[in-house]
């Protein structure tokens, strides 16, 4: 469903629909109308020449539907990997420049990137997470289970980055948690699909955390818009046709803190080169997974490594579900291209080394 009012092409965008790719279809397709290209959805601020469509909201039906199936939009590793950077409540430049490398334009001169969500959701001294999952246990009607994210602080100086989101809302109603979240800006090819990701895996921890079902997600934009940089790679997107509907697993029922902390001290040991800790064969397979999908990323960060690349196999054969499959194929496909290109073919033999059992 997608509704607008006729009078302006700015204002009043509303579209719904069951899943991520199906969303961004048809955000994508709005914001290819040539009438905006030439019209008064037209602007060029700071990063760029864009398209823009403003007062927009956007809702997914199923939000454990959060990852792009397609070529173009599939970035499993680099929005897991931003996502746990949320939630490590970190604002270092090292950890988030591993997953996306373009964080390093945004840093300040202390290696801190000033507009990360990680602190001003997770960590101290806010706690805004913790005390609206505090505050929906104790009145589950509440109307006050707000995160605010951008603050009038951000514009007292020039920082290199400042939060697109404002505000997180969440609502018990009828058994289920419903999330809305209040952007300021949004760029729709590269950061909705990451952003989405994050905040309906927030979503979920705070549905486990209260022991309710998973709601909508809703996504209100003051401005969407398209950088004229992206507009072939959308319509790339568009050319692939509809995607299948395919959901991430469930987070486990229960307290999902202890296991998310393990899998924070996971990704800090395989980003950092240590050995994890974790035994995953008594882990959850769920959160398993997730170090797995981690561990291939790290096997996967440098072409003269072929004794870890080798461990890739093994690690898929492990894995519990088979969503992933397609997002590891393609990674490692991608890897053996590069290796091929900076090696000879007597050091891929390599690649055929012993394989150590999963620790």
């Amino acid at each position: 469903m997608v509704n607008s009012n006729k009078c302006y092409m700015g204002y009043t965008l509303y579209i719904t629909a069951p899943i991520l790719d199906d969303l961004l279809r048809k955000v994508f397709q709005k914001l290819l109308n040539k009438k905006l290209l030439n019209g008064r959805g037209r602007v060029n601020p700071t990063k760029g020449p864009n398209v823009e469509r403003t007062g927009v909201m956007l809702n997914i039906d199923k939000p454990r539907a959060r990852l792009s199936r397609t070529e173009r939009k599939g970035t499993l590793f680099s929005c897991l990997g931003e996502f746990l950077w949320y939630a490590s409540g970190s604002s270092s430049l090292d950890f988030i420049n591993y997953y996306i490398s373009i964080y390093d334009q945004f840093a300040e001169e202390d290696g801190s990137i000033h507009g990360a969500y990680g602190p001003r959701i997770f960590g101290e001294p806010n706690g805004q997470l913790e005390r609206v999952i505090s505050g929906l246990k104790a009145n589950p009607a509440s109307r006050k289970a707000v995160i605010q994210i951008f603050d009038a602080a951000d514009t007292e100086k020039s920082y290199k980055d400042v939060p697109c989101t404002c505000t997180m809302q969440f609502f018990v109603r009828s058994g289920r948690l419903d999330m809305v979240t209040y952007m300021r800006s949004n760029d729709a090819f590269k950061g909705l699909p990451h952003d989405v990701f994050a905040f309906t895996m927030i979503q979920e921890l705070v549905a486990r955390s209260l022991g309710v079902e998973l709601g909508t997600y809703k996504h209100v934009v003051g401005s969407l818009h398209l950088y004229d940089e992206d507009r072939d790679k959308a319509e790339e997107f568009l050319s692939e046709g509809w995607q299948s509907e395919v959901l991430m697993p469930e987070m486990p029922r229960g307290d999902p803190w202890p296991s998310l902390r393990m899998l924070l001290d996971a990704e800090s040991d395989i980003r950092l080169g240590k050995v994890v800790g974790a035994n995953l064969q008594e882990v959850d397979p769920y959160w398993a997974d997730l170090i797995r999908i981690l561990q291939i990323f790290n096997y996967t960060k440098d072409t003269q490594e072929h004794a870890k690349f080798a461990l890739i196999t093994p690690l898929k054969q492990r894995m519990a579900s088979n969503i992933y499959s397609v997002y590891i194929d393609k990674r490692e496909a991608s890897h053996l291209d590069k290796m091929a290109h900076h090696t000879g073919p007597e050091q891929l033999e390599l690649l055929s080394v012993p394989v150590t059992e999963e620790k």
